[in-house]
């Protein structure tokens, strides 16, 4: 089969590599119907996650359909349409039983495209499969669908809950990509009072505004500023980072009320500053996290629903076979104005349905 291969920091092919086989009884094998590219497949690629070997396949967000399962899988088969989380779960360690499945020491968490082959390719391999995909509701198409397995679930419990957005709350969004957009979605369910979103791009600000933001802000323009002067200095309630850079960081600290929460999102590669020495006093609550994805079935439920502006984000399509020139069009994003690109996408009716 083909496979988007990372050969070290700024090399990266789609080649042939080797067909995936079930290797654990609870192992599923998934013939990739729709794949995206995340913002941190771009950071692998710069060498900002460097536990990543040379010869990984990348991708962790996919859609597809079962062929293949272990003998200990129980909720899928082949024929069945799923989509493929970012997280893989044991489902038996500590970590798991409390539903932290990012975190899992049973082999799962974030290991698709990380520390094992991942899922930008013709068929991928899925551990713990029983906890890792989920069964596709046929009113969720599969470009809509593919965004469920990443994206939605980090903004939402990454950014929306860990930052306990409230009814009537200031919240600004640092950083209007994808999963920034996907913030702005998931904390307009909470009714804030305004949602303030800055980033460079104008493309990615017009989407923000689009998506529901009240206001936004060129990151170049002075948006501490704008935030003091809605909120008459007191600061916003929730200020969500998805930008990944220190400068981002630290302007969120800047822009977070006493008593607030900063709700880190964003891929890390260099260090930032907390400055202690300003907000010792503050009472500022800051989290950090890796997505656990126990949300993903009810927003699967809300994007059969029609509740999700899932479609709203995909800018792009390409064939697999393009997928040097998708990441390409995906990096270039400012002036290209890609939010997401979803690549091999096909309807479910044209997947096998299997036998009764």
């Amino acid at each position: 089969m083909k496979g988007f291969v990372f050969h070290g920091p700024g090399q990266s092919a789609w080649e042939d590599v080797p067909d995936p086989d079930v290797k654990e009884p609870t192992d599923a094998i998934v013939r990739v119907g729709a794949v995206t590219i995340c913002g941190t497949d771009l950071h692998i690629l710069k060498g900002d996650v460097p536990e990543v070997r040379p010869g990984t396949v990348l991708g962790h967000e996919a859609v597809g359909e079962i062929v293949e399962v272990g003998g200990d899988v129980r909720t899928v088969r082949p024929g069945d349409r799923v989509l493929v989380s970012c997280i893989s779960a044991c489902g038996r360690c500590r970590y798991c039983r409390d539903g932290s499945y990012g975190q899992c020491r049973g082999g799962g968490g974030w290991i698709l495209g990380h520390l094992i082959d991942g899922a930008q390719a013709e068929y991928v391999r899925v551990p713990y499969a029983d906890l890792s995909v989920h069964a596709l509701p046929s009113a969720v198409e599969s470009k809509d669908a593919v965004l469920l397995a990443d994206i939605f679930p980090t903004s939402y419990e990454v950014g929306v809950l860990n930052g306990r957005v409230r009814p009537g709350d200031t919240v600004a969004v640092v950083g209007a990509g994808p999963v920034g957009l996907a913030a702005i979605a998931t904390a307009r369910l909470f009714a804030p009072e305004r949602i303030v979103v800055v980033d460079l791009a104008a493309s990615r600000l017009e989407a923000a505004r689009r998506l529901g933001a009240d206001a936004v802000a060129d990151a170049h323009e002075d948006p501490e500023q704008l935030i003091a002067d809605l909120t008459d200095g007191l600061g916003a309630d929730v200020v969500i980072e998805a930008v990944g850079a220190p400068e981002s960081f630290e302007m969120c600290t800047r822009m977070v009320r006493p008593g607030g929460h900063v709700a880190n999102i964003g891929v890390h590669g260099k260090p930032a500053t907390l400055h202690l020495e300003d907000l010792w006093s503050k009472n500022v609550t800051i989290t950090t996290g890796l997505v656990d994805t126990h949300s993903t079935p009810t927003l699967l439920r809300m994007a059969a629903a029609g509740r999700l502006p899932t479609a709203q984000l995909v800018t792009h399509t390409f064939p697999l076979d393009r997928m040097q020139e998708a990441y390409d069009v995906f990096a270039r994003a400012a002036d290209t104005g890609a939010l997401k690109v979803v690549l091999g996408e096909q309807s479910h009716e044209e997947v096998a349905v299997r036998a009764a």
